[in-house]
């Protein structure tokens, strides 16, 4: 019986997959799939090398949890729609976080496990004004029947245009893209009529052709171009990891979860030290003055793996690199002047606001909300 056993053991051992958290620390740096092209998400500045966007701080946030410098020891890799889910399974990548939909066969048929949800939206469509005109359209995706319409290859957006177009009678003509550069290119030739995605990556093409202004017509005038009413989708945007592999899962989950209820406990990425010191301390009777707090900011709540357990200290790493939700959407979509604390109604200059949003914290009638982190 002992010796059955112990083959037993054995053979799970073999069984079992070495953790992508344990390859990493071996390795000394993370690979994360990300966009390029979508500011506010995942966005490279071409002429001074910066990236940005709430996928880039998620990506810095999950390689300080593990000790390592976000700075540093962070390789980004080009993942597109048609191959994200390949480069993920390959190996090529250790983590995606690249603005991808949690849908039910995505997370049941590949070799995925969708960890954290940074961003709610919705499938949105941009339209030139010179084909269909705002005002005589009312605003509605409903009356673009005929449309050349630009999609992207392998992502879910092509599945919803044509349920909402085909459910409704509409006739569309899809212009399958690789990419939204593609896309892009196509819509500013004429090449489409509308170009549809994510709504959060639709307002940021808007801001950019509006500000480049590269859409005219065929006298060279600039073109109107504009945000059709509907939201066609429920598009959680999200990271994921390989299946199989949940201590990894596990950290790259509760990094974000950390992240929201740092907000809600109004820590930030400049008072964590002194919350930490607060939080921690005992009060006249001998009790830990704030215990949930005080387990946030000093306690690795079992995340890791044997091998590489995180540091007590993982959350103050990821509040220097990338402060909470909060200040991370700050970053990503308004001027980076927000305190952290005080809601989204403080947040200013923004290009997608969070109040009144599906992304606000619970506590302002949105949706983002952590697990009891203890």
């Amino acid at each position: 019986d002992a010796a059955r056993e112990e083959g037993r053991a054995a053979g799970i051992a073999e069984a079992t997959p070495v953790s992508t958290l344990d390859t990493i620390m071996d390795r000394g740096s993370m690979k994360c799939g990300v966009k390029e092209s979508q500011y506010g998400m995942g966005y490279l500045d071409s002429a001074t090398g910066v990236r940005s966007g709430l996928d880039i701080s998620y990506c810095r946030a999950v390689a300080a949890a593990l000790g390592l410098d976000p700075d540093t020891d962070v390789e980004y890799i080009p993942a597109s729609g048609s191959d994200r889910f390949e480069k993920l399974a390959a190996g090529t990548i250790d983590v995606l976080i690249r603005t991808t939909t949690w849908t039910t066969s995505r997370d049941a048929s590949l070799n995925a496990d969708f960890a954290g949800m940074n961003f709610f939206d919705g499938q949105g469509i941009l339209v030139r004004g010179d084909r269909y005109d705002e005002a005589t359209a009312m605003n509605s995706a409903a009356n673009l029947n005929g449309a050349n319409i630009c999609v992207g290859i392998g992502t879910t957006t092509e599945g919803n245009m044509q349920d909402w177009f085909s459910s409704r009678g509409i006739s569309f003509t899809s212009v399958p893209v690789a990419d939204a550069a593609e896309a892009t290119a196509k819509f500013i030739d004429g090449s489409c009529d509308a170009f549809t995605g994510d709504m959060s990556a639709m307002v940021a093409k808007k801001w950019q052709l509006d500000n480049d202004g590269s859409v005219v017509d065929d006298n060279g005038d600039p073109v109107a171009i504009w945000i059709a009413q509907e939201l066609m989708s429920k598009e959680p945007l999200g990271a994921a990891t390989r299946d199989m592999d949940s201590d990894f899962k596990d950290v790259v989950a509760w990094v974000w979860y950390g992240m929201v209820t740092a907000e809600e406990m109004g820590v930030t990425s400049s008072n964590y030290a002194q919350m930490a010191t607060d939080a921690c301390a005992l009060n006249a009777d001998g009790a830990t003055t704030n215990p949930g707090m005080c387990r946030l900011l000093t306690e690795n709540l079992g995340l890791g793996t044997a091998d590489n357990m995180l540091a007590g200290t993982w959350m103050q790493a990821v509040l220097d690199a990338a402060g909470n939700y909060g200040e991370a959407y700050d970053d990503a979509f308004c001027d980076g002047t927000y305190d952290g604390v005080s809601g989204s109604d403080a947040m200013t200059g923004c290009l997608i606001s969070r109040a009144g949003t599906l992304n606000a914290l619970v506590s302002e009638g949105g949706i983002q909300y952590a697990p009891p982190m203890r």
